[in-house]
């Protein structure tokens, strides 16, 4: 198959990922905004521990990422990486089903995170071959939108199962319907064999391979992640700002349709006026939306700021992989996107458990304003950022 132009639009490779993550992420989502009410309601742990939780669960899965896409690039493999990664986050829900504690919990984030890091950088890598300069924005964008029409999708049936029984750990167990069956389709999907890179050193990290750009770019998401902590305290704040479950489900609904709405047409734009200006703009919202929950006193406005935080991720996920896509060689996408979402989750990492413990020792605005702050010096690097950087040649999808 030759590569998508213009004309030829979005490749049928593309869909299929895209319909790949929509399943795992409905079987996702169907635990992740009761999840936090689970750990601290029926399992009795403190919040702190579920900043531990999600802090090294991400953490975990970063330099996995890291280590898995430069294994990718080494021996000119995607498919593999990414259909065991898939593989791993399905049989996590298992294992989070069959918790009685917290450390369940624990290990079953953890095996799911471990697949995250087994499958991101090759998917991406697979995502960025699928794709010509002029629309790889589009084709992040829309993948990061069908993966959130999933996101969309699991809560609701996590509140329609909860209306029809109040046993959340049935809930737990059918989740991982979805994600077992998103893997019939992987005998569909076709992969570019790129060529070996048998001297690429799997376990070093040296930044000097990669561009001066792409540097700062790590430098700069670096800084924005140190306070972007995990959104289970967007939901414990909803909470206890007096939300019902419904409807903390309900306002992380909204969220994901904001996110799946506004994806693909972010990355039509960023593939038109910079995806350096939208992500600039998505990170100047997050910093609202976080100064928002810090002064929240009233459950009304949660709603408005659920609905931002969508624009937000709308304008920053899909993008910037596209992004970094200016700064990087098809060789090295694999190791250089896992790179990315090493930096990001070590900084995800130190951010929720951070957060975690401003909200214990002083209060959730503490939590708030500190992501807020590091969103705003981020940006001071993104500003230094070259609006694009040199070109990369597209290799063929057959």
């Amino acid at each position: 198959m030759k590569p998508p132009t213009r004309k030829e639009g979005i490749s049928f490779q593309v869909w299929l990922l895209g319909f790949v993550s929509f399943f795992n992420d409905i079987a996702s989502e169907m635990l992740y905004p009761i999840l936090p009410i689970f750990i601290t309601q029926v399992l009795g742990a403190p919040v702190a521990v579920v900043g531990v939780i999600e802090g090294f669960a991400e953490g975990f899965a970063s330099l996995f990422k890291a280590f898995f896409g430069r294994l990718s690039d080494r021996i000119g493999r995607r498919k593999p990486f990414v259909v065991w990664g898939y593989a791993s986050s399905a049989f996590s829900k298992v294992i989070i089903a069959l918790s009685a504690s917290w450390p369940g919990i624990f290990l079953g984030r953890m095996v799911d995170r471990l697949g995250k890091g087994l499958r991101t950088g090759a998917r991406d890598a697979m995502l960025l071959s699928a794709s010509t300069p002029e629309n790889r924005g589009m084709v992040f964008g829309l993948h990061r939108s069908m993966d959130s029409a999933g996101a969309v999708l699991g809560p609701l049936v996590a509140l329609l199962l909860l209306q029809l029984t109040p046993n959340m750990r049935s809930i737990l167990w059918i989740a991982a319907i979805p994600a077992l069956f998103s893997l019939l389709l992987f005998p569909f999907v076709k992969e570019v064999r790129q060529k070996p890179q048998p001297a690429t050193p799997i376990f070093s990290f040296s930044l000097q391979e990669f561009s001066g750009e792409f540097r700062l770019l790590l430098l700069a998401l670096g800084v924005f992640s140190l306070g972007n902590s995990t959104d289970a305290f967007l939901i414990l704040r909803a909470k206890g700002l007096g939300m019902t479950l419904t409807f903390v489900v309900l306002a992380y609904v909204l969220y994901n349709v904001l996110y799946m709405a506004l994806s693909a047409p972010a990355g039509w734009v960023s593939d038109r006026i910079g995806s350096k200006r939208v992500m600039i703009a998505g990170i100047f919202l997050y910093a609202l939306v976080y100064i928002g929950f810090a002064f929240d006193t009233q459950a009304s406005y949660i709603w408005l700021l659920f609905a931002v935080y969508g624009a937000y991720i709308a304008l920053t996920d899909g993008v910037s992989k596209a992004l970094a896509s200016h700064f990087i060689s098809p060789d090295q996408s694999a190791s250089a996107y896992g790179l990315v979402q090493m930096v990001m989750g070590l900084g995800a990492l130190a951010a929720s458990l951070i957060g975690g413990e401003l909200w214990s020792l002083f209060s959730p605005r503490a939590t708030f304003f500190f992501a807020a702050g590091c969103a705003i010096l981020s940006l001071f690097f993104f500003a230094f950022l070259p609006a694009q950087g040199r070109k990369v040649a597209s290799p063929s999808v057959r």
